[in-house]
């Protein structure tokens, strides 16, 4: 690995080694489209509301609690509520960075934490008090480090973004209570959620205290040796099942899993552990290929919410938790950085676009927790001041008893513009598309400004545009994404010269100048996706992708009495685009109340007889902005003509 020269201090990902350099949020910025319309709601939305459900239902109350000796009789919440207000904190901190005005809403949230803090740095509500269990009595599930964490976390994007506040000083307390108490010599141990890790890498990377990069290290190492209880979903529901570096898939709780391999990964990059980063990259591949969803969505057990075996996939059954997917993208933004390997922008392209953005609102006030790949039943809509049970929501619901989604998803939003595009001693690499300016320096200090215009994902035409460059050649590389295998892509240089890239990266290398563009064309056409045999779940079915975007039927866009159950596509015809980004698809939809019961739902194959159909052009929708428009039914995989005809379709 090479070593980083940091540019930029408002980074939530600061490696001082690894193939690519990030940019940071004060070298990029997000000018327009799909992603500035998420990132406008998420800060003038949806980090107010998060703000006011946390005070509603009790929580930040806590704190104040806790300072004043009656939290044993007053606390509100789950075990890691503390953690939301971090996650909150965070975000808000990136934000401000960026311009928002949001530092006094930064200090009267810390003003209410500070005083809870112990002496000694322990922070937590829910431990330690008279009334209470002592600290780090269940860290199977008291998630006492894992609150730290996100505290560190939030203390690490305030020092970055706005300076060292407050905030900052109460999250190193935190981490050096955290080295006293877990370092050689104490608790031998760690958390069943883990989260530490990553947080503790990067405040080394912020101090250049090498005791916080070491209880990192030491907490990934004694992970899978059987420091936790036993429970009833085993120890690879926290991993603690096997080492790290043994391990060869992710496995167990998706997110801790996620969190895990992330904090792992920056350990590795921080010491040149060559084979701890192999050994994640090794967990990613087997879990990608056989255990993550066509929308990225990793998941698919509801009772312990992890991922299941391989290719057990059921769409109906998906939970696909939206901090599962923050998590992948944050594991796979590091293994970019790491690597320089474009499938790790790919797979944070499609989480983000079909896991991320799909959990919030048009309005960023309500939250999908789990994302289903297919819904048989109209959902419910949420009582408006009532927070909902997590995964039992047919709808997106505006706050949950365990509300961890929408603040994981505010605090990704807010950073998203530093996940856009990296720099290495040779030029720039754009890794994600959206309208944006990005000023950075190269190697040397020569100055590079450019401007990025598109209309994707919609349209699959991203134009660079030179503001500013050095007199003398670097290279401008664009990803071109897995998904236009089979499909053609071009590269169009300064020059006018037109060639075809492949899936991977597209670079140009020259003496740039002011005013040169470079144009990459993707093909967006909307095409069908079949599943691996081994997924028994969508055998006789097929999905429709277009671009970065998964798209599914919807039965607000059915005629009415009919159902995303009764529809059959054709997949011998290729799917078009319709109007506002709509896809519409050669199909069929049976007519309500077809086929009839029958006493016995089984026959011969290829005797089952095909209900009487009304051909039609099926409209579907990005995945990402279904139950907008109120209850409905769902489906991203859907059955196929020929799959009824020998009576296999599902």
């Amino acid at each position: 690995m090479r070593e980083n020269t940091a540019q930029s201090s408002a980074l939530p990902v600061a490696p001082t080694r690894g193939r690519l350099r990030p940019l940071g949020l004060d070298e990029v910025r997000i000018t327009g489209g799909f992603w500035a319309r998420c990132r406008h709601i998420n800060a003038t939305a949806t980090l107010g509301h998060c703000r006011d459900w946390m005070e509603r239902v009790g929580w930040t109350g806590n704190f104040r609690a806790a300072a004043e000796g009656r939290i044993h009789r007053d606390r509100r919440g789950r075990e890691f509520a503390d953690s939301e207000h971090y996650k909150l904190l965070e975000a808000m901190a990136w934000e401000a960075g960026g311009g928002t005005p949001l530092d006094a809403d930064i200090a009267a949230l810390t003003d209410v934490i500070a005083p809870a803090q112990e002496p000694d740095g322990y922070l937590n509500t829910a431990f330690g008090r008279p009334g209470q269990q002592p600290r780090y009595s269940d860290l199977e599930w008291g998630h006492e480090l894992y609150c730290h964490g996100f505290l560190i976390q939030a203390g690490v994007a305030q020092a970055r973004s706005r300076g060292e506040g407050e905030l900052a000083k109460i999250a190193r307390r935190a981490a050096d209570h955290v080295c006293a108490t877990f370092g050689p010599g104490g608790i031998e141990a760690v958390c069943g959620h883990p989260e530490i890790e990553s947080a503790l890498v990067e405040l080394a990377r912020l101090t250049g205290e090498q005791r916080y990069l070491d209880q990192a290290a030491l907490f990934v190492e004694r992970r899978g040796h059987g420091t936790l209880a036993d429970i009833e979903f085993g120890r690879a529901y926290y991993q603690d099942d096997l080492p790290v570096r043994d391990a060869t898939v992710l496995r167990g709780h998706a997110v801790r899993a996620l969190y895990l391999a992330a904090g792992a990964v920056d350990v590795a990059v921080e010491t040149g552990d060559d084979a701890l980063l192999a050994a994640v990259v090794r967990q990613w591949e087997a879990a990608v290929a056989r255990r993550t969803y066509l929308t990225g969505g990793m998941g698919s057990h509801h009772r312990d919410e992890s991922f299941g075996d391989d290719f057990v996939l059921p769409p109906d059954r998906a939970y696909s938790e939206t901090c599962a997917g923050v998590a992948s993208v944050m594991l796979s933004w590091r293994l970019l950085l790491a690597t320089g390997e474009p499938r790790f922008a790919d797979l944070a392209e499609r989480t983000l676009f079909n896991v991320v953005a799909t959990s919030p609102s048009e309005d960023g006030r309500s939250f999908f927790y789990a994302n289903t790949l297919h819904r048989r039943r109209r959902g419910t809509v949420p009582a408006a001041n009532v927070d909902s049970p997590r995964a039992e929501s047919s709808l997106r619901a505006p706050w949950f008893a365990v509300s961890c989604c929408p603040t994981n998803v505010a605090r990704t939003l807010a950073v998203l513009p530093a996940y856009l595009a990296t720099a290495d001693d040779h030029g720039i690499q754009l890794h994600q598309y959206a309208d944006a300016e990005i000023t950075t320096s190269l190697a040397g200090g020569h100055g590079v400004a450019l401007r990025v215009g598109t209309d994707y994902p919609s349209g699959g035409s991203v134009t660079v545009r030179i503001g500013r460059s050095p007199d003398h050649p670097w290279t401008l590389s664009l990803r071109v994404p897995a998904w236009t295998e089979g499909a053609t892509a071009w590269l169009v240089d300064p020059d006018g010269e037109r060639r075809a890239v492949a899936p991977g990266t597209a670079s140009v290398t020259r003496v740039f100048r002011p005013g040169d563009e470079i144009r990459l064309d993707l093909p967006m056409a909307p095409r069908w996706i079949g599943a691996d045999p081994r997924i028994d779940a969508t055998r006789g079915t097929a999905a429709v992708q277009r671009g970065p975007l998964v798209y599914c039927a919807e039965s607000v866009d059915l005629p009415d009495g009919h159902d995303v159950d009764a529809v059959r596509v054709d997949p011998s015809a290729e799917p078009e685009d319709g109007p506002d980004d709509t896809v519409v698809v050669p199909g069929e939809v049976a007519p309500p109340g077809e086929p009839g019961d029958a006493a016995w739902p089984y026959r011969p194959l290829g005797h089952v007889a095909a209900p009487a159909a009304r051909h039609t052009g099926i409209v579907l929708v990005p995945y990402h902005s279904w139950a907008n428009r109120g209850p409905s039914t769902m489906r991203v995989w859907l059955p196929t003509t020929e799959a009824d005809s020998t009576g296999t379709g599902r």
